[in-house]
Order: C-alpha cells, then sequence, then structure tokens
C-alpha cells in the first residue's frame, strides 16, 4: 500500500489514528495478508529506531472490505483504558452505508441476535436463546434517498462481526456491493460501507476526541454529495 504516513490522522505518545483503507485486514489472519497492524508496528519501529518488538493493541476491527477510521494504542494502558470505554458505551462509532432501496421507518433502531459459522465465515440473523449467539444493536437514520438507493448514517452499539451488512440485508435493505449477505440484490461493486466518525475519550489526557474521514469520491458515494452532508 501507499505510504501509511499519508493515511495518519492523529498520533501521540500514547494512541494512533488511522485511515484504513478498504479491502486492507486490520490485523493478521489465517490469509497471511498485509494487515494494517503490521504495517504500522513497522512504521513506528521506522520512525522512533526501535529495537525489538513494538507494541500495539488492537482496540476493535473494522471488517476488510469496509475502510475508515481506526485507533490503536501504543502502550497497554491505552488500550485498557479505550477497551473498557467500549464496554460502557463511551467509544462511538459511526458509518455511512450505500443501501439497496429505504429503510421504513427512515429513522429507527435494528436489534436481535447474530450467530457466526467458523467455518464459513458467515453470520446469521438468530431466534433469542441460540446457543453461541449474541445481542446486536444499531441505530440508523436515512440521510438521502434516490429511489433505488439510499444513504444511511447507522450507530452501533454492540460491535459484532458483520453486524451492520447482517441485519440489513434482514430487513430487506442491503449495503451495495454486499453479495454475500444480499445477493444479486446488493449489485456487484466495492463494498459501500465506511466508517466515517470515530469518538472517544483520550485514554491519559481524558480530552474528548472526535475523528472524521468521509469515504472516496466514486460510486455509489459521489451520487449523494457525502462531502458536502451536514454530519454532527
Amino acid at each position: 500500500m501507499a505510504d501509511i504516513a499519508e493515511n495518519i490522522l492523529y498520533e501521540d505518545n500514547h494512541i494512533i489514528v488511522v485511515l484504513k483503507e478498504q479491502n486492507l485486514a486490520c490485523c493478521p489472519d489465517d490469509s497471511g495478508d498485509e494487515n494494517l497492524l503490521d504495517i504500522l508496528k513497522e512504521y513506528i519501529r521506522v520512525k522512533y529506531q526501535k529495537t525489538g518488538n513494538v507494541y500495539l493493541g488492537l482496540v476493535h476491527r473494522l471488517d476488510r472490505p469496509t475502510g475508515g477510521v481506526m485507533v490503536f494504542a501504543k502502550t497497554s494502558k491505552a488500550a485498557s483504558r479505550l477497551s473498557e470505554q467500549m464496554k460502557t458505551g463511551d467509544f462511538e462509532k459511526k458509518y455511512l452505508a450505500v443501501l439497496n432501496g429505504t429503510l421504513d421507518p427512515e429513522e429507527g433502531k435494528m436489534e436481535g441476535w447474530l450467530k457466526k459459522n467458523a467455518v464459513n465465515n458467515m453470520v446469521y440473523l438468530t431466534p433469542q436463546g441460540t446457543e453461541g449467539a449474541k445481542y446486536a444493536r444499531l441505530d440508523y437514520r436515512t440521510l438521502s434517498s434516490l429511489g433505488k438507493y439510499s444513504l444511511a448514517e447507522i450507530k452501533l452499539h454492540t460491535g459484532r462481526s458483520h453486524q451492520i451488512r447482517v441485519q440489513t440485508a434482514g430487513a430487506g435493505h442491503p449495503v451495495f456491493g454486499d453479495m454475500r449477505y444480499g445477493g444479486e440484490k446488493a449489485q456487484k461493486g466495492k463494498l459501500a460501507l465506511w466508517a466515517y466518525s470515530l469518538s472517544f475519550t483520550h485514554p491519559v489526557a481524558k480530552e474528548r476526541m472526535r475523528f472524521v474521514a468521509f469515504p472516496p469520491d466514486a460510486a455509489p458515494w459521489k451520487e449523494f454529495g457525502v462531502d458536502r452532508l451536514d454530519l454532527v
């Protein structure tokens, strides 16, 4: 990938905030492919001339096809404090998604139970009480609708694997490009799911921080003029 320094939004002694490109794994997996965690470790090793192992804590994840803002912890103390914020709800993640059709109602919440099949790496909606199922909740609001497609802002309350993709597909409005969960209805193309806003309290300075990065100016995003929207 390009020089990772160009994707770094913020860095200090405790955290590093970076823009993850789509189709780049956020951490090592069975594929052995290049991943963001190792890229950042090498960046730190070279920049600060570190010897030995470089510590970098993975606080949260993004699916490989999803791009957007991520924060990594440069110390174990920062990692622990950010992880605690995720448990208490102080760690806020917002996404933009281009959906097929328009959700009805145009603003609301989705909640249910999800279970992951480790064999095929698929996640399924399942009844409450199913062994191994985890509760999932998100809030959404439709920002713009073009008939066939709509742009929605989604706020996660739980960070389940593939959560947005599974829950929107289950509602009959899969994410554009997500043929894995939406089938042919989703249309071929790069997955239109983007982690655009990340808010948390700095683990040491205790200041509230927010980072925003809009998706690329390409189809289908450009049809909605995403970078001109008044998002808070």
